[in-house]
C-alpha cells in the first residue's frame, strides 16, 4: 500500500514539477525596462558599437522651440458617444489633423477621464523615438488630470492615423483614434476612416451608407485607413488607381478594376475621375459604402480579385542596396500551447520564443537591415515597424517587380513569408508587432533597438503603463 502511494505520488510530481517550472518562467515581472527584455539579436553584425554612450531616447524629441504651424488639442474622454466607448474631444474618430510637408505640428494630449491612462502614437509617421507615443517605452501613460505634449516635424507627405498605445487592445477598438493626413486638401480629397465599434463596422463613425457630392470630372483621391484588428477588401465601383500606400506614392500606378486587400492599420489611396453617374466607395460590401458624384451611384460589390502590389507599378531605384544589408534578421511567427505570464494557453511565438524572452533586434545607425518574416501560426498578422518603412523584396521567394512596396504595416498571411529591407536611420527603441492589437497584449510583439540607447521608463511602474 505504502509503495503505491509512493508510486502515485512520484507520478504526480513528475507531471507537477514541470509544470510548474513552465508556470513560474513564464511569469512577466510587473515592471522592466523595454531596453533589457529578451536576447539580443544582432543580425550577423557588430555586437559592439557605442553602447557606453548610454543616450537616452527621452533626448530623440522634435523641435522644442519655435511657433507650430500646426497646433491642436485633443482631450481624452471615457464615455459612451454613439458607437464609442472613448472620444477624442468628444467624438470618435476623433478630428482630422490636417498638416503640410515641413510644418512643425504641435499637439497636446490631455486625459479627462481614461481611467487606465492614455498616450498618442502617430501610425506611420516616423517621428523621432521620444515622439512615439508609447507608454513605458517612449513616455509615461498620461493618467486623468496629466497632458502630454508631442512636436514633430511633418517630413513625409500622406495618409496617417493616431491611436493611443496604452492599452490599446481596448482603448483603440473603443474609439481612441483619429486620422491625419499631410498634404494640402484638394477639391476632390474624400477621408474613409473605418473601425468596428462592437460588431458595428462604420466610415468616419457612421454606418451604412453615406453620400459625397463632387463634380462630374473631378479627380477624387480616397484616403482610406483600416483602424480595425483584421485586413478589410475595399475599392471603387469605377476602374482607379492606387496612388498611394501607408503614405507613400506608388511609382507609375495603372487603372484598375480589382479590390484591394488593406492590412489592419494600413492606408491606401484610390485615385478615379468621378463619372456622370457617380462612384461608389465600398469598404467589403455595398451595405458600408460612400456614394462620391453629383449623383447618388448604384449599389456595387467589389470583385473577387485583389491587386498585387509585389507587380503594381513602374519599377524604381529605392535608395540602397538590400544585396549588402549590415544585419539579416529572422522574424519567424508561430504558436505553441504554453503558459504566458502565469495563464496556460496558445500562445504567440517570435522565433520559437514566447514573450517576454523574443528576440531584440539590435542595429546601428546607418545600417542597411534585411528582415525575413515567416509565418505558420495558423493566423494572418498584419505586422507593424514603428519609426521605419520598410520596402518588400520578395514574398514566398517571388521578387517584387513593380514599383518599390513602401510599407510600414504589412499584411503576412499564414504559411507566407515576406523578405523587407529598410535603412536604419531613425535612432531608438521602436516597437515591432502585429497590429491586430489582442495578438500584440498576447506576446506578439517585440522591438528593434538601436545600440547605445536606453530608455528612463519602465513598462508597469508607478505609471501602469501597458504598451502592447
Amino acid at each position: 500500500m505504502r509503495k503505491g502511494r509512493l508510486v502515485a505520488l512520484g507520478i504526480v510530481l513528475a507531471v507537477l514539477a514541470p509544470l510548474g517550472y513552465l508556470w513560474a518562467t513564464s511569469l512577466v515581472p510587473s515592471t522592466y525596462n523595454a531596453a533589457e527584455m529578451g536576447h539580443a539579436d544582432y543580425g550577423g553584425g557588430p555586437s559592439g558599437g557605442h553602447e557606453h554612450h548610454h543616450r537616452s531616447i527621452a533626448d530623440l524629441t522634435g523641435p522644442r522651440t519655435g511657433t507650430p504651424d500646426v497646433a491642436v488639442t485633443l482631450t481624452a474622454r471615457q464615455e459612451r458617444k454613439d458607437f464609442a466607448t472613448y472620444t477624442l474631444n468628444g467624438s470618435s474618430p476623433g478630428p482630422l489633423i490636417r498638416a503640410e510637408s515641413g510644418d512643425l505640428v504641435e499637439v497636446t494630449l490631455v486625459n479627462e477621464s481614461v481611467q487606465d491612462g492614455a498616450t498618442l502614437h502617430w501610425h506611420g509617421i516616423d517621428v523621432p523615438n521620444g515622439e512615439d507615443g508609447v507608454a513605458g517605452v517612449t513616455q509615461e501613460a498620461v493618467p486623468i488630470g496629466g497632458r502630454h505634449v508631442y512636436r514633430f516635424r511633418a517630413e513625409e507627405g500622406g495618409t496617417y492615423w493616431y491611436h493611443s498605445h496604452q492599452v490599446s487592445s481596448e482603448v483603440v477598438k473603443g474609439g481612441l483614434f483619429g486620422p491625419i493626413v499631410i498634404a494640402p486638401k484638394t477639391p476632390g480629397e474624400v477621408i474613409a476612416t473605418i473601425h468596428t465599434y462592437d460588431g458595428k463596422r462604420t466610415i468616419n463613425g457612421r454606418a451604412g451608407v453615406q453620400r459625397v457630392d463632387l463634380p462630374t470630372g473631378t479627380t477624387a483621391r480616397v484616403r482610406v485607413i483600416n483602424t480595425d484588428n483584421a485586413i478589410l477588401r475595399v475599392g471603387l465601383s469605377t476602374p482607379y488607381r492606387v496612388v498611394a500606400v501607408d503614405g507613400r506614392e506608388v511609382d507609375g500606378p495603372t487603372t484598375v478594376t480589382r479590390a484591394y486587400a488593406l492590412a489592419a492599420g494600413g492606408r491606401v489611396d484610390l485615385e478615379a475621375v468621378v463619372p456622370a453617374g457617380g462612384m461608389r466607395f465600398v469598404a467589403g460590401t455595398s451595405a458600408l459604402s460612400v456614394g462620391i458624384g453629383p449623383v447618388d451611384a448604384q449599389p456595387a460589390e467589389l470583385p473577387a480579385e485583389t491587386v498585387d502590389l509585389l507587380s503594381y507599378g513602374t519599377p524604381k531605384p529605392i535608395g540602397f542596396d538590400p544585396a549588402k544589408a549590415d544585419r539579416r534578421f529572422e522574424y519567424r511567427i508561430g504558436r505553441r500551447p504554453g503558459f504566458l505570464d502565469g495563464m496556460p494557453g496558445l500562445w504567440w511565438t517570435i522565433n520559437g520564443h514566447k514573450f517576454p524572452d523574443v528576440p531584440m533586434f539590435m542595429v546601428a545607425e546607418g545600417d542597411v537591415v534585411r528582415m525575413t518574416i515567416a509565418n505558420t501560426s495558423g493566423q494572418a498578422h498584419p505586422m507593424h515597424l514603428h519609426g521605419h518603412h520598410a520596402v518588400v523584396l520578395s514574398r514566398n521567394g517571388h521578387p517584387s517587380t513593380g514599383a518599390p512596396w513602401w510599407t510600414d504595416t504589412l499584411e503576412v498571411g499564414n504559411d507566407e513569408t515576406y523578405e523587407i529591407a529598410f535603412v536604419a536611420d531613425n535612432p531608438g527603441i521602436w516597437m515591432d508587432h502585429c497590429h491586430n492589437l489582442p495578438h500584440a497584449s498576447e506576446g506578439l510583439m517585440t522591438h528593434l533597438m538601436y545600440a547605445g540607447y536606453t530608455t528612463p521608463y519602465q513598462v508597469g511602474g508607478h505609471a501602469h503603463n501597458e504598451p502592447e
